[in-house]
């Protein structure tokens, strides 16, 4: 709880900040309600040093054990994550912030990327919150593709945001209310500024690292009130990384409302910069936690009323990075699915749209021990296909990989499943004298 509280809060001024990305006691310990998930705590600045170190020598075995390797990485592992809750609540208040402006030109309802406001009204909103004068706004315009066609989008305003503010103005958010722009905190200290700079220069030591290995680096997602700085601090390392091909993949859970948005947003921009877009699409991993905090807290639940819509979310998003393979071939994606239903979907998509196997821009992934059924034959096919090996102490490995198995819906079913093909298959061996073939 207190790595993820800053000095200036623990002074006074916490109930300021927005309910959703306040540390709360009865959530400090992370793993309740986490059932398939590593879940890192902060200790000091030395073991995170350390995680780098583990996190290094697994992207050295991933090189040297197979070509096209992966390696996953949690970044509540290498920094402080007061850092991690502080920025996404700064992203997320000036995406709202955009939003309102657009709902005040008459867009409310649309589609994230369809909200574009006209230029001089942005200018004259801005002015009127002072947070710029019409002549410094204009000045922004000047020289940039930005604002050309006489309109703003939502990438255009990130990208405004990105370029106007640096890292010591960071946390400044527009108040609708008193028309100014706000410090989210009063201040950091000194040793709290160090802590997100050397968070930044872990990233960048593992993304360099797996560059130079030729392994492809997964950013796992995590909980919903660290993700959207999780996303933009990986979607940074994209942008410089993944020039020449996908190294950095970053990961959607598709059990988040906002996840169709999000791979649409983040999609359009690596083809506005001309980068390699790298995704693992997952259902998601901290449902009931999610659930419980908004529901104790009292914020919107983040997640897909249902199991269904989670399903309808992860076809949504796989068919539209699907067909930006066929059409930019810049695009990757690793279907990280137990889901049989999913992968024969994403096979029939292959199919219709003429993606092979071989270009390897679709591949699959399954946990080790687990829909076996599901893994080795896509692997005959010819499809790239990773078992996600678990390492660490036995004790610590053997409870992760039984709760997933517990978590599984329908696992049971499954098991039965295998058995019946798995004696299917000794009893073929047997007819035909080739048991041990």
């Amino acid at each position: 709880l207190s790595s993820c509280t800053s000095a200036a809060e623990k002074k006074g001024g916490a109930e300021q900040r927005e309910k959703q990305y306040r540390a709360h006691p009865g959530f400090g310990d992370r793993r309740q309600g986490v059932t398939s998930a590593r879940t890192y705590f902060y200790a000091d600045e030395a073991k995170c040093d350390q995680h780098m170190e583990t996190f290094l020598r697994c992207i050295d075995a991933s090189g040297g054990s197979s070509e096209n390797g992966f390696s996953a990485i949690k970044l509540t592992a290498l920094g402080r994550p007061q850092f991690l809750l502080q920025f996404s609540e700064v992203l997320v208040k000036w995406r709202r912030f955009f939003y309102q402006m657009a709902a005040e030109q008459g867009q409310a309802g649309r589609a994230a990327l369809e909200m574009k406001l006209e230029v001089e009204k942005l200018q004259e909103a801005l002015a009127n919150l002072g947070i710029a004068t019409k002549v410094e706004s204009q000045h922004w315009f000047t020289g940039e593709n930005l604002g050309r066609s006489g309109t703003v989008d939502l990438l255009d305003w990130n990208s405004l945001i990105d370029s106007r503010t640096k890292i010591s103005k960071l946390l400044l958010v527009p108040n609708m209310q008193t028309g100014q722009l706000e410090p989210l905190l009063s201040h950091f200290t000194e040793e709290e500024d160090l802590q997100m700079k050397r968070m930044l220069q872990r990233m960048d030591a593992l993304a360099k690292r797996a560059t130079e290995k030729g392994v492809r680096l997964m950013v796992d997602a995590e909980q919903s009130y660290f993700q959207p700085a999780i996303s933009r601090l990986t979607l940074e390392m994209q942008r410089r990384f993944n020039r020449d091909r996908a190294i950095i993949f970053n990961t959607y859970q598709c059990y988040l409302k906002e996840a169709y948005d999000n791979v649409m947003m983040d999609v359009e921009l690596s083809r506005r910069e001309d980068w390699h877009f790298g995704t693992k699409l997952v259902r998601g991993a901290y449902m009931e936690q999610e659930r419980e905090r908004a529901a104790k807290i009292g914020y919107e639940d983040p997640i897909n009323p249902t199991y269904e819509k989670t399903n309808e979310m992860y076809h949504r998003c796989l068919d539209y990075i699907l067909e930006e393979i066929k059409h930019r071939r810049k695009a990757s994606v690793m279907v990280a699915s137990h889901n049989e239903d999913t992968v024969k979907f994403t096979l029939h998509r292959m199919m219709e749209l003429g993606l092979h196997p071989s270009e390897k821009k679709v591949c699959f992934g399954q946990l080790l021990g687990m829909c076996d059924q599901i893994t080795f034959p896509l692997g005959q096919a010819g499809f790239p296909v990773y078992k996600y090996v678990p390492y660490g102490p036995v004790n610590e490995v053997l409870p992760y990989l039984s709760r997933r198995a517990q978590e599984n819906r329908g696992f049971m079913e499954r098991v039965n499943r295998e058995r019946d093909l798995l004696w299917r298959e000794v009893k073929r061996r047997l007819l035909a004298g080739s048991l041990f073939s």
